[in-house]
């Protein structure tokens, strides 16, 4: 067994153990695929915004995933994150051209995180008033497409957005784009992968209904627990990735404060 893999083992055991009530789930997804999902419910219902974490191209992200599921759920929140490569037993997307994936933020993943949202709202013990979506990276870019304003959209179903290091170009270059309930985005300023710049574009453009927080000096994947900077490949070439602490405790307690704040849209 490699070192990576049971690297992943430990980290998913930590994962459970972070959320006693951890359940495999599965939703029906868009053109038929099953989508596999891990619910996560706090220890005592609570009235807090049930949310939607959206991973990156990677896929599902261990460590990360426990410390948000943990922070979350003992804040009284029911977490649900669904898996849209390994549901269609895909593997990292990163080096691949975004244009070239099979699935993407603007195509099937927006379809994942809507199927996701309105499913987990359904169920038994949600509360009312909306879901949160949360995305990282690729995910950022997921709840951005998921939401927008469309003449379609589900009015009353999602309550917040909270993207990290998302990738703004496409709604920065998007005249009138909006987000249909309120944004928060996070990014390192020193972000080669997803530049701050299209970000900071999009939250002139939007003002009030858009929160920017940069972070001087971050990478990547600067809320990750303990993971040094280094560089990796990606669909850009080379770029910088890694856990900035100060970024890292900011967005911790920035990002529950913010969906605390969000009023309810029932």
């Amino acid at each position: 067994m490699g070192r990576s893999l049971i690297c992943y083992g430990i980290a998913m055991l930590l994962l459970f153990a972070a959320a006693a009530h951890a359940e495999d789930v599965t939703l029906p997804g868009p053109e038929g695929i099953t989508i596999k999902a891990k619910l996560f419910r706090p220890d005592v219902a609570t009235a807090a915004p049930a949310l939607v974490l959206l991973h990156g191209c990677g896929g599902p992200f261990p460590s990360r995933d426990a410390q948000w599921t943990e922070l979350l759920t003992k804040a009284g929140h029911i977490v649900l994150l669904p898996d849209s490569f390994g549901s269609r037993s895909l593997g990292s997307q990163c080096t691949t051209p975004v244009r070239q994936r099979p699935v993407t933020a603007t195509g099937l993943r927006r379809l994942d995180a809507l199927t996701a949202a309105r499913w987990l709202a359904a169920q038994p013990g949600t509360p009312a008033g909306g879901v949160v979506l949360v995305g990282w990276s690729d995910g950022g870019a997921t709840i951005l497409a998921a939401g927008g304003e469309r003449p379609d959209t589900q009015r009353g179903l999602i309550r917040g957005l909270v993207g990290f290091y998302p990738g703004c170009t496409s709604e920065a270059q998007t005249a009138g784009w909006r987000p249909v309930a309120p944004l928060l985005v996070l990014v390192g300023e020193a972000d080669d992968w997803t530049p701050a710049a299209p970000c900071q574009a999009l939250a002139r453009s939007l003002g009030p209904a858009m929160t920017l927080v940069t972070y001087p000096g971050a990478y990547h994947d600067f809320d990750a627990p303990s993971a040094a900077v280094r560089t990796r490949s990606s669909s850009r070439g080379q770029v910088h990735v890694g856990t900035d602490p100060a970024a890292r405790a900011d967005a911790l307690q920035r990002v529950p404060a913010f969906i605390a704040s969000l009023p309810s849209v029932n």
